[in-house]
């Protein structure tokens, strides 16, 4: 049977169980579309970043998909323009 020749340091075992500790990446919500993104990241559902479209998505699809993410982009501002008109003087400030 094997037996090592020398002891592990304590650091050198700790590292090797390091993938042990990683956590999950934390997530934001895209204030477009409102897919879930990584943070400081464009969302690649609707190419924006800080409010500003960095990647135009949709001059990559096909006229099919690109008729799809139209409609879905149009349902999220109609939902989100709603919500804004059942808001109260106060909520609305507090946005």
């Amino acid at each position: 049977m094997a037996v090592p020749k020398q002891r592990h340091t304590s650091s050198r075992r700790d590292r090797g169980r390091m993938h042990l500790f990683i956590k999950p990446a934390a997530l934001g919500l895209c204030k477009k579309c409102g897919k879930s993104v990584r943070p400081h990241t464009m969302c690649h559902n609707c190419g924006y970043y800080k409010g500003m479209e960095i990647v135009d998505v949709l001059k990559k699809l096909n006229k099919k998909e690109k008729k799809l993410k139209e409609k879905e982009f149009a349902a999220k501002e109609k939902e989100q323009k709603s919500e804004a008109k059942n808001m109260t003087m106060e909520e609305l400030s507090k946005k």
